[in-house]
């Protein structure tokens, strides 16, 4: 069984990967998508960090994740979500970018996951050194976690322009009703959550919210943590992807949650450069239409 790596690492070694035609990176360029509270553009496909950053010090560790972040601003893209809650991930993150010359190109957005004031002003300090900022460009609540407390930080800090924009966090549906009804009374600038093609519940009512409430999305979980490639595995991408310029799974995954026009950047987290541009590529070209995204689900169920 052929695998999406094996794949990729084939082409590559034939020198073939930048002659796939969905892969036109000096023909098309990635699509942008306004921070409605600013108008500031964003790529739609960014890299998360959670376990893929986490690594240590060792070169054969940090070189694929350098030649990641490499590859993300090569091809358009520029934004990068941390979290002292991904262990060594912001440290690593910080001194590649900086090892690279790539910081100032990336948007880069971290958490705060503690309690208590002092402790989240010491966490967020030390999220600041470890990323190599003086002005971080998204603080967000880890989860919630005493989300009142920090808030009130972030908020005093944007307004010191320390921090660029408030974000809040969580992964779990069951917390979407919670979510929403802070955002009804607390304005903030990005929500991030979980929605895919298998996962669906954002869609209820936390995405429409979003939009009326001129909130930016981050979108985490795209590949409900593998199983959506589990779902594919050994079956072939069907013929009318094509159709909304779809070469892979991953795009076929990822394209589908870009088609919400709700949903700013999607930051499926990788440590391979080959995997990064497959992700990238979901932003260039076509998004499937209404009938295609509820064809996307038919199959998916199927």
């Amino acid at each position: 069984m052929i695998t999406r790596r094996k794949c990729l690492a084939n082409l590559t070694a034939l020198g073939l990967t930048v002659g796939l035609e969905g892969w036109k990176f000096m023909e098309e360029s990635i699509l942008k998508r306004a921070i409605p509270g600013t108008g500031e553009m964003l790529p739609c496909v960014g890299v998360g960090t959670w376990q893929t950053f986490d690594v240590g010090s060792a070169d054969s560790e940090r070189s694929p994740l350098l030649q990641v972040l490499k590859s993300l601003v090569e091809k358009g893209g520029k934004v990068i979500d941390s979290s002292p809650m991904y262990g060594n991930s912001e440290a690593i993150a910080g001194d590649l970018s900086t090892q690279a010359g790539l910081n100032s190109n990336l948007f880069i957005a971290t958490k705060v996951w503690t309690s208590g004031e002092a402790n989240g002003i010491r966490q967020m300090n030390d999220s600041f050194s470890l990323l190599k900022r003086k002005q971080m460009d998204l603080m967000q609540i880890h989860n919630l976690l005493d989300w009142q407390t920090h808030l009130k930080t972030i908020r005093s800090w944007k307004e010191q322009e320390k921090v660029r924009y408030i974000g809040l966090t969580h992964y779990q549906d069951g917390m979407h009703d919670t979510l929403a009804g802070i955002i009804k009374t607390h304005p903030v600038d990005f929500i991030q959550i979980n929605y895919n093609l298998l996962d669906r519940n954002a869609e209820k009512y936390l995405l429409p919210l979003a939009a009326e409430k001129k909130i930016a999305v981050l979108i985490n979980r795209p590949f409900e943590e593998g199983a959506l490639f589990q779902k594919v595995k050994g079956k072939v991408l069907p013929d009318w992807a094509a159709e909304f310029d779809c070469k892979s799974w991953a795009q076929f995954f990822l394209k589908f949650i870009l088609s919400n026009p709700t949903v700013t950047c999607v930051i499926p987290g990788t440590s391979k450069a080959a995997h990064l541009i497959d992700n990238i590529s979901a932003g260039i070209g076509k998004l499937p239409n209404e009938d295609q995204r509820k064809r996307m689900v038919v199959l998916i169920n199927a």
